[in-house]
């Protein structure tokens, strides 16, 4: 049964703690748009080991999501760290199994976006965050970065690019987020909440 406000999935991947934080940040930013609401879920390390198996339910944090999680959602932001400029593999694993939801056309011109964390400042997020697009592109969303009306964008010396929010971990993963990342992915957030809720209205005209 679906909830009675229509739901942004943020969904992520975090190893240290550092992306949590970030999608802690863009959920208070997609609850600033009123008659929306934030859903948080993250997905099980991938391991080596074929027969290791995790709870069903991780320790603390977000649950783990599920495919219903993202057939419902009026809109959706992928987070991950990077992983040789790449999303990390949990993230990418979950992805990979989502292609009945690619054959039925669920997630066609729901709004999406992306956002992550690097130890470095040049630790390759703007190639992290093209590696979470192009799966939203093949599923038919409509992906929405980070305008420049950002202000911040033109300051910052930590994280923030157009193609989403980042940060810049540091190199233990302890480094907490700078006030313009945190400015820079709550307004994602806002952002992506008014456009799930735009788009939802422009969908159910067209049916």
């Amino acid at each position: 049964m679906r909830d009675s406000l229509p739901y942004v999935l943020i969904l992520y991947y975090s190893r240290h703690g550092a992306t949590r934080s970030m999608a802690e940040q863009l959920a208070a930013g997609v609850e600033s748009c009123p008659g929306i609401e934030a859903r948080l879920r993250t997905v099980p390390p991938v391991s080596p080991t074929c027969e290791a198996v995790d709870p069903e339910i991780p320790a603390e944090g977000a649950i783990y999501a599920d495919l219903e999680d993202l057939r419902h959602c009026a809109g959706l932001a992928l987070g991950s760290p990077t992983r040789f400029g790449n999303m990390a593999a949990p993230l990418k694993h979950y992805i990979d199994s989502t292609s009945a939801l690619w054959l039925n056309g669920a997630l066609v011109d729901k709004p999406a976006t992306a956002f992550t964390s690097t130890s470095s400042l040049h630790g390759g997020q703007e190639t992290t965050l093209v590696s979470m697009l192009l799966p939203l592109l093949h599923h038919g969303m409509v992906y929405a970065g980070l305008p420049y009306s950002e202000t911040d964008l033109m300051t910052t010396t930590v994280g923030g690019t157009p193609y989403g929010a980042s940060h810049v971990a540091g190199q233990r993963s302890d480094q907490p987020l700078a006030d313009a990342e945190r400015r820079l992915v709550r307004a994602q957030g806002k952002r992506l909440g008014r456009l799930a809720l735009a788009l939802g209205c422009l969908r159910d005209e067209a049916s």
